[in-house]
């Protein structure tokens, strides 16, 4: 697919991985509406918001779109999507990147499981849905999905968020296969290599992440995968593996890492009790 000139919609662009992605999108000629909850209006305890993103783009030429949006809520996940085809006309491009996470397991509130749930997998869903009838439309579309090693192992604390993950790789394989015809492709990121996100410094602030990638090594990923042809299409692909076949996210800590199952999520964050 070619990036020029697309119109793309980034989730959890206000740090983190989501963030890079945006910035990179941008750099290769999208227009990118950045989605998240955190703006300088209504910031949230982890660092980075919707307006650094924003600026970031647009201070380097670029064009973007801040839409606040709480992923939790479906009629803001809608919206999100509506705003940005009233501004730019169309949606050519779809990144569901944002993810949550709580600490627990079997004892983890139902309530907790169900919210980790909608923000990962039921948002994605909706967003994906919302943006498909004009894919469909135009025969051209792609839309990632932003998964993590935990989709594929049990680490003690991420049931719920690698139930969701792995939930999120089955639709990426199922929908695929629905839109394959309209020219839409969708794809799978997962990342099993440390990145040092914000989210995820900010939640294991006495984890050494030293020698972990930074963010823009997994956009770069990200940003690879959305520029293959539409045919390119229902891979669950590991950002491991993609650096190794194809020579791509060159690592930027001066060594190659080992890979470290468990600590390898995309941006989790904890919401607030």
């Amino acid at each position: 697919m070619e990036l020029e000139g697309k119109v793309a919609v980034v989730t959890g662009a206000s740090r983190g991985v989501g963030a890079a992605t945006a910035v990179a999108l941008a750099k290769a000629g999208c227009t990118v509406a950045c989605a998240a909850r955190s703006t300088e209006s209504s910031p949230q305890p982890t660092p980075g918001t919707l307006d650094e993103t924003v600026r970031a783009i647009t201070d380097a030429g670029g064009d973007a779109l801040a839409v606040p949006t709480n992923l939790a809520v479906d009629a803001e996940v809608e919206q999100m999507i509506a705003s940005t085809i009233a501004a730019f006309g169309r949606v050519d491009i779809l990144v569901n990147n944002a993810a949550i996470t709580f600490p627990g397991d079997l004892d983890l509130p139902i309530k907790r499981h169900d919210l980790v749930f909608a923000v990962n997998l039921r948002a994605p869903l909706l967003a994906i849905q919302a943006v498909a009838p004009g894919m469909r439309a135009r025969n051209s579309g792609s839309i990632l999905n932003v998964s993590s090693v935990a989709a594929l192992n049990y680490f003690p604390g991420l049931m719920a968020y690698g139930a969701s993950k792995i939930a999120l790789e089955h639709l990426t394989v199922s929908l695929a296969a629905q839109l394959r015809h309209d020219g839409i492709a969708v794809n799978t990121f997962r990342i099993d290599i440390p990145v040092a996100s914000e989210g995820f410094i900010a939640n294991a602030p006495d984890i050494d992440h030293s020698d972990w990638e930074p963010s823009e090594v997994a956009a770069e990923g990200i940003v690879w995968m959305l520029g293959r042809p539409t045919s390119y299409t229902g891979h669950n692909e590991a950002m491991s593996a993609l650096r190794e076949e194809h020579g791509i996210m060159p690592t930027r800590v001066g060594r190659t890492h080992r890979q470290t199952p468990g600590l390898l999520t995309e941006n989790p964050m904890r919401l607030p009790s």
